[in-house]
């Protein structure tokens, strides 16, 4: 087969643009009858891969007609994306030019020209249909039923009443094409699966978890050696060869809800030196690789979290119970006791079995309390025992964290939501979830646990499971360049080997100024997405030559493959054993859990759009303060200060005719009014639709 695609690929590359006839390319290969329906088969296999396009009777290499090969990612009402394959490069697709393609269908792009700087294209071919599932609200109209979609076209998609399986109108589904058109009005569909009301976030939440491939529920095999495991408790032979830390002070220091807890820190100060415990449950006792639990961990890649819903990694019973470092309670960990000098530089590190037994669940907004000296009689009682050493880890950390701001680690800022709901799992409330020193001390502690955890990795030169982030591309460097001109900054350009301290040092020159804002979300969209890698890439975020992911195991697989190599050169297993175990895993795990990172985000994402949009709906006609978050080409983003996204829609901007400048803003060509990224405004709120997650505002004031 792989030398007929090499023959076929010859010829009608050859042929170029002319392309061949069915006879003149079964002459040039010399293909009998008996051959012709195998040949057929190998042309609609290149075909289905992009290589080949049939026109007009005609066979054409793709490249000779400058196509390209893509897969649709995402349909919007009135757009769609594509990435290129293989080198993944964005294309946005207008709507009348997404022939009908749905997310994961292959196809063929022709490069078409846009508005802006960024790759627009046509489908002109789809060459293999992707699974064909949407989710949308079911409606019915003059006697017919349709499903409108939650993202794809403005038009229903038809469904016969015998197909919608039990759904009603108003009923959030999901369904699946059973019949292709053109268009994705010409579609028809049929239900799989009904959710409830269209209307409320929580049914919403669950059909975007179900399209996703997401499963809520383990498999009983799992649940059942979860429970065995749970019921099973610590025996004597478990605490063999561990390092007891029962008697040391160790404690957690988590958010308020937070049930899953793995990590423990604990520190001692010495005349010359810091000695830091970093305690991590120890899943990977409990887990055993290949296992049933551990199979589906490695499935689901991590935890997902949105409003007051987990979707956990592991069973509850091991996330929750055995593996959480509950107060009181006994529980195995692998700790790496970090030294550090007076000025907070790595100097040592060890990695051990432990078994610890928390003092306290520690509390983020109540240990902030007790640093600020607002702390309440009952909160000082509640951490007497550990207050001593909380003092002595905020010294610490206020040394971390200037280590970090000196090595150039760019400060950039991002908004993150806390949703709550009432009894019925209706969003009430939407406040920014806030960040104190408590909750940065354990992020800096955390991440020299991480750095610690990559270097021994790398040093015995094992399989491992690194984070790694690379330096932007010179493509988004060039834009952010642009953007800094405009902006009015000095800056000497910034090349493709720029170090992470010269965008450091931007943040902080624009730091308290009107135009922060532009500059922080113009760098972080410059930034390249981190990913997990078998190899040591470095990261450019933190600037650190050497990271992983060690901290939480009970929510994210990577940190349970470093655990697993970490016991092993703990237990004294030769590195020729252990490449010959993880050797291929390592590269199939980061892959995956970079994929299911990518899926976790997104969801998460979504989810809390639903909810905000849940919450907004009740306050339409309602006006309120904001400040733009970004332009694009269909309109202004404005975030409110709960973090609460709307869009104002090109076509409600105030009277006039608008200039777009990518970059930044929108300019009335009239009056040279300007809206701009980072600009105060006032909006009021028309429209929250549930379904989608979308939220429309408008200016209350001209010219603002």
């Amino acid at each position: 087969m792989n030398e007929w695609i090499s023959k076929v690929t010859v010829w009608v590359t050859k042929a170029g643009k002319s392309g061949l006839a069915w006879k003149d390319l079964c002459h040039k290969l010399k293909i009998k009858n008996k051959q012709k329906d195998r040949l057929r088969s190998v042309l609609a296999e290149m075909a289905e891969q992009g290589q080949i396009i049939e026109r007009k009777n005609r066979i054409y290499a793709v490249s000779a007609l400058k196509l390209i090969p893509a897969q649709i990612t995402r349909v919007n009402k009135t757009f769609g994306f594509a990435k290129t394959l293989p080198d993944e490069t964005e294309y946005f697709i207008p709507g009348k030019f997404l022939m009908g393609a749905m997310p994961q269908d292959k196809v063929l792009l022709k490069k078409i020209k846009g508005r802006g700087t960024s790759p627009e294209g046509e489908v002109v071919q789809v060459t293999a249909y992707g699974p064909g599932e949407f989710t949308g609200n079911v409606a019915c109209e003059n006697g017919n039923w349709f499903v409108r979609p939650d993202t794809m076209g403005k038009q229903p998609i038809f469904v016969r009443e015998k197909d919608l399986n039990g759904s009603s109108e108003g009923d959030k589904v999901m369904a699946r094409i059973t019949r292709r058109g053109k268009r994705h009005s010409e579609h028809q569909a049929t239900v799989v699966a009904s959710y409830g009301d269209s209307e409320t976030a929580y049914s919403c939440a669950l059909a975007a978890l179900d399209l996703s491939g997401v499963a809520i529920e383990f498999p009983y095999e799992v649940i059942d050696k979860a429970r065995y495991l749970q019921k099973r408790g610590l025996k004597s032979r478990d605490l063999e060869g561990r390092t007891d830390f029962r008697g040391d002070i160790v404690f957690t220091i988590d958010g308020a809800d937070s049930k899953d807890l793995d990590d423990a820190v604990s520190l001692e100060k010495y005349e010359d030196c810091y000695v830091l415990g970093v305690h991590i449950a120890d899943v990977s006792h409990y887990v055993k690789y290949k296992g049933e639990i551990d199979t589906e961990a490695f499935y689901r890649g991590t935890s997902i979290y949105y409003a007051n819903q987990v979707i956990p990694m592991l069973p509850k019973e091991l996330s929750n119970g055995i593996c959480s470092l509950n107060p009181g309670e006994e529980r195995l960990t692998l700790s790496a006791i970090l030294t550090l000098d007076l000025e907070g530089q790595l100097i040592d590190f060890d990695f051990r079995k432990g078994v610890i037994c928390s003092k306290v669940k520690g509390v983020y907004s109540e240990i902030n309390d007790l640093f600020a000296g607002t702390a309440g009689t009952q909160i000082e009682e509640k951490y007497a025992e550990v207050k001593e050493k909380l003092f002595l880890m905020k010294e610490l950390a206020e040394i971390l964290s200037g280590n970090k701001r000196r090595r150039g680690a760019p400060a950039l800022e991002t908004s993150e939501s806390k949703i709550l709901v009432d009894e019925n799992q209706k969003a009430v409330e939407i406040l920014p979830r806030q960040t104190g020193i408590a909750e940065e001390l354990i992020e800096d502690f955390m991440l020299t646990a991480n750095e610690a955890a990559a270097m021994a990795g790398k040093m015995k030169d094992v399989p491992f499971v690194y984070r790694v982030h690379e330096p932007p591309s010179p493509e988004k460097l060039e834009h952010l360049n642009m953007t800094l001109r405009i902006l009015g900054l000095q800056t000497r350009g910034l090349s493709p080997n720029v170090k992470p301290k010269a965008l450091a040092e931007i943040l902080e020159k624009v730091k308290g100024k009107e135009i922060a804002p532009i500059v922080n979300i113009q760098m972080l969209r410059a930034m390249s997405k981190a990913k997990y890698s078998e190899s040591p890439l470095g990261h450019y975020g933190l600037a650190l030559e050497n990271y992983a992911h060690f901290t939480s195991p009970i929510r994210r697989y990577p940190d349970l493959m470093v655990h697993r190599v970490l016991t092993d050169l703990i237990a004294g297993e030769t590195v020729e054993e252990i490449r010959r175990r993880y050797a291929k895993y390592v590269v199939k795990a980061s892959k995956q859990a970079t994929q299911t990172e990518i899926n976790a985000m997104k969801l998460e994402r979504d989810c809390e759009d639903f909810y905000k949009a849940e919450y907004m709906k009740d306050r339409i006609g309602e006006e309120f303060d904001g400040i733009i978050s970004s332009v694009a080409s269909h309109g202004i983003y404005v975030e409110l200060p709960n973090t609460v996204e709307g869009l104002v829609r090109v076509e409600d901007l105030p009277n006039g005719e608008y200039d777009f400048d990518e970059v930044m803003s929108y300019r009335n060509r009239y009056t040279g009014e300007s809206y701009r990224i980072g600009q105060k405004v006032r909006v009021r709120c028309t429209a929250a639709q549930v379904s989608s997650g979308n939220i429309d505002f408008v200016f209350v004031e001209e010219g603002v």
